[in-house]
């Protein structure tokens, strides 16, 4: 972390030392904003934003009638940020800074939670990590100590370097064994080639290998700046007690930063993704084939997010959708079928997943295909649309039932848009969505050529077909 500034000048008589710390506490407190980004109703629901001295910001989410609270810390940081020779090292550090600071072991920072009951986890993504504690809201204070003495005080300790090494290489042994999940980053590299994005988050056995502690202690440094971190709570909590604990944390860590800095604003940029028709196989022996069939998506500012979330839900979002229907109900040719997107700052991915016998790629993809062209030409039906409005609408609240989702909502929110939507304006988004809209995003969507990964057992002559599904 950036340390404080410091600067020696001519000692002050006693009455120019007191105004002198009172014009500084000012200024800094001056510099401390603190903004209403969302009124709530009767105290329920308000979110509020303080900026710090040095670019850190802390957002609340306050909900009086509940016990619990959540507390997390995003980093501006995820695997996109990686050159080749560092990728996983994003995540690589998210592991280590559980395994010690100057003022607590491991064993501490587990026990400190495990003995209110409470949960601690991460998460590292493309565009971001997360760290986060779920407590009782007595236990908050205990909560925002350890995951700020974490972020600010690990000791990157170079034995406990090479421990987590073989930990991550299990981790990455675990995924390898699970096609259903490692086909998705097998489309991702399908896509997006040999780019950070196309890379895998956990990285691979050569990199972390490779990964030493100068390396790691540097990406530590650069990226876990104050003003590239974003500190969000969500339940029974006091916005300035947070902000208060938290300034207090990060201060005694000498980890405030520059007082001038400003925080770092949303990822910003336009990527075109130009993959079409490329198919991807990597042969293996499982039970099952596992397939993604799929083109370019939007980015996750593009003002047709909402239009594509409908299309989205309604084509394969529930047990309703048209590809549930046509793959699974009609022909019983998948257990598992869905549609799903990604989106990242610059660019985003649409893709249709089966698992289904290897037999049956060739009729799972036809009929996926079909149906992509179908709605690509006509659109939905207006009872599909109704239906998967009000689908959307509805998973979109039930999500947000507990302080962890909450947490989640306003610290992403706050990172990667830099606004705050209350739930009643996402469900008007939602709703405002017209037929028309979806009508011309699945047009945009789904009329490209698109490309194909697959894990599988499959015969050669079935490889060379593939080909022809996407062409």
């Amino acid at each position: 972390m950036t340390s404080r500034s410091t600067r020696t000048t001519a000692r002050p008589t006693t009455k120019g030392r007191a105004v002198a710390r009172s014009t500084e506490t000012t200024a800094r407190a001056a510099r401390a904003r603190t903004q209403t980004l969302l009124p709530g109703k009767d105290g329920v629901g308000t979110v509020r934003r303080t900026t710090l001295p040095g670019g850190l910001r802390v957002v609340t989410e306050t909900l009086p009638s509940v016990r619990s609270a959540t507390f997390g810390i995003w980093a501006h940081v995820g695997s996109r940020d990686e050159t080749p020779a560092l990728n996983g090292a994003t995540h690589y550090l998210e592991h280590l800074l559980f395994k010690g600071t100057a003022r607590r072991t491991a064993l501490d920072i587990s026990a400190a939670l495990d003995a209110v009951g409470g949960e601690m986890n991460a998460f590292t993504a493309k565009e971001y990590t997360c760290y986060y504690a779920r407590v009782l809201d007595t236990d908050l204070p205990l909560a925002i100590d350890v995951v700020c003495d974490m972020l600010t005080g690990s000791t990157l300790d170079a034995a406990d370097i090479d421990a987590e090494r073989g930990v991550i290489l299990e981790e990455i042994a675990m995924t390898e064994d699970d096609p259903g999940d490692v086909v998705h980053d097998l489309f991702a590299h399908t896509m997006l080639g040999d780019t950070p994005l196309g890379r895998p988050v956990l990285g691979t056995v050569d990199t972390i290998n490779a990964l030493g502690r100068e390396q790691i202690a540097r990406f530590y440094k650069r990226h876990y700046d104050p003003t590239h971190l974003v500190v969000a709570a969500a339940g029974n909590v006091d916005h300035a007690k947070v902000v208060r604990q938290v300034r207090a944390a990060f201060d005694r860590a000498g980890a405030l930063g520059r007082a001038e800095a400003a925080p770092l604003g949303p990822r910003e940029g336009t990527r075109l993704i130009r993959a079409a028709g490329r198919v991807e196989v990597q042969n293996r022996r499982t039970e099952q084939a596992h397939v993604v069939l799929g083109m370019p998506g939007i980015a996750r500012t593009d003002e047709r997010r909402w239009a594509l979330g409908v299309l989205n839900t309604a084509l394969g979002g529930g047990m309703s959708s048209r590809l549930f229907q046509e793959v699974r109900e009609k022909r019983g040719l998948a257990y598992s079928v869905y549609s799903y997107t990604s989106s990242f700052a610059d660019c985003g991915l649409f893709g249709v997943y089966a698992g289904c016998r290897p037999s049956q790629v060739d009729d799972v993809l036809k009929i996926c295909r079909e149906e992509l062209e179908t709605v690509a030409a006509h659109g939905l039906a207006d009872e599909e649309i109704r239906r998967a409005v009000g689908q959307l609408a509805g998973s979109t609240v039930l999500g947000l039932e507990d302080t962890g989702a909450l947490m989640n909502r306003i610290g992403k929110s706050e990172l990667c848009w830099g606004e705050q939507l209350s739930v009643d304006d996402m469900l008007a988004r939602i709703a405002a969505v017209t037929p028309d809209e979806v009508r011309a995003v699945a047009r945009d969507i789904l009329g490209q050529r698109p490309s194909l990964s697959v894990i599988g057992p499959l015969k050669e002559r079935q490889t060379a077909r593939l080909h022809e599904a996407v062409s």
